[in-house]
């Protein structure tokens, strides 16, 4: 790939041009799916980016290099008004690195919240999340807490989540250390970050513990052998698509990994009693209907839940926000429903609608 910098001025520059024009750049046409329409600078991104290589011959360390360089090209700048301090926490194997966002405005009745990465548990890191996890502090008005866990293939299943659950307990016991309330914590996370995030619920409840005070979930990955229609519909996607969902779980999971356990699959789990849930999905993912239908299970047990689906993204799209303005809103507004949701105003209503409706909040 181009040095990021120059990419990145040469991106902007072209994806200002019209849809029409872009779509014409893009080899023409509309790309339709599922009701759905992608956003043009995503279909160009889709066509400049996607690699003609099989994912099957890209090793664990070539694909994170890749995309460490194209989250660099096309992130965000974070806020620059938050403060990022380095933590340490005592993990389960080693010492974890994590970084703590502190906003400009610190709400102090504002739980912290432990958000984790995404990358499938193979790829992604500290550096992947930072503008995310800074526009989440900034405007959720809360310290936000990022745990760097281990990986695979160096490091299997259960490994990566037994790192998050014990950022989650560390971030309990030193709440008020931190500068949040004493005791309370909320989780979030991407992709199978927002699955560690569910997962650390059902663990809770199996051990008879206080729920996290909201679950914040970004195009989670909560089924590992999910089989729904986005499945199919979006097989192709970019940049997940299914392929690359199944290259990269195949470096993940160990060889006993149940998709029946609750840490890889929290949409299985009883969910009764689960933590009050935002839940965003894209409408370009593989994953779309994993979000959607955790959304459902979790209301159909009464649990307080606003979701969206954003039709015309997809997978991963706040590493896109630089690039692409529908991406950098739907960021801000992510951001806005956390600060909802912290302050409590989850409220329990009517069932989620029969029919797909992105634009509507499900509360």
């Amino acid at each position: 790939m181009a040095d990021p910098a120059i990419q990145r001025l040469y991106l902007k520059s072209v994806l200002s041009l019209p849809p029409p024009v872009l779509r014409a750049l893009s080899g023409g046409g509309v790309i339709w799916r599922g009701g759905r329409t992608l956003d043009p600078r995503f279909q160009f991104l889709w066509k400049a980016w996607r690699k003609p290589r099989g994912i099957a011959s890209v090793t664990p360390e070539e694909a994170r290099t890749t995309w460490a360089e194209m989250v660099e090209t096309a992130a965000p700048r974070a806020p620059s008004m938050v403060r990022v301090d380095t933590v340490m926490i005592d993990g389960p194997a080693s010492t974890l690195t994590a970084r703590l966002y502190r906003p400009s405005t610190l709400d102090p009745a504002a739980p912290v919240l432990v958000f984790f990465h995404d990358g499938a548990g193979v790829v992604g890191d500290l550096e992947t999340s930072h503008a995310l996890c800074a526009r989440l502090a900034e405007y959720g008005q809360c310290l936000v807490l990022a745990p760097a866990y281990r990986l695979a293939p160096e490091h299997r299943f259960p490994a990566g989540f037994d790192d998050a659950f014990a950022a989650y307990a560390w971030a309990l016991e030193n709440a008020e250390r931190l500068g949040g309330p004493p005791g309370v914590a909320a989780v979030g996370g991407q992709s199978i970050g927002a699955g560690f995030a569910a997962g650390i619920c059902a663990a809770l409840k199996a051990e008879r513990q206080p729920q996290p005070v909201l679950q914040l979930l970004i195009c989670p990955l909560v089924d590992i052998a999910d089989e729904s229609q986005s499945m199919q519909t979006y097989a192709d996607a970019w940049p997940l698509s299914a392929q690359a969902l199944k290259w990269v779980l195949g470096w993940y999971l160990s060889a006993d990994a149940d998709p029946n356990d609750p840490r890889l699959s929290p949409l299985r789990a009883d969910v009764a009693g689960f933590a009050p849930a935002l839940i965003v999905t894209a409408g370009f993912d593989p994953l779309a209907d994993q979000g959607e239908s955790y959304a459902r299970k979790l209301k159909s047990k009464g649990v307080p839940v606003i979701y969206r689906c954003y039709d015309g993204l997809p997978h991963a799209f706040p590493e896109f926000a630089g690039l692409v303005p529908c991406a950098e809103v739907a960021c801000t507004e992510i951001a806005g429903f956390l600060r909802e949701g912290l302050e409590g105003r989850l409220v329990r209503a009517a069932a989620l609608p029969d029919h797909q409706d992105s634009m509507s909040l499900v509360i």
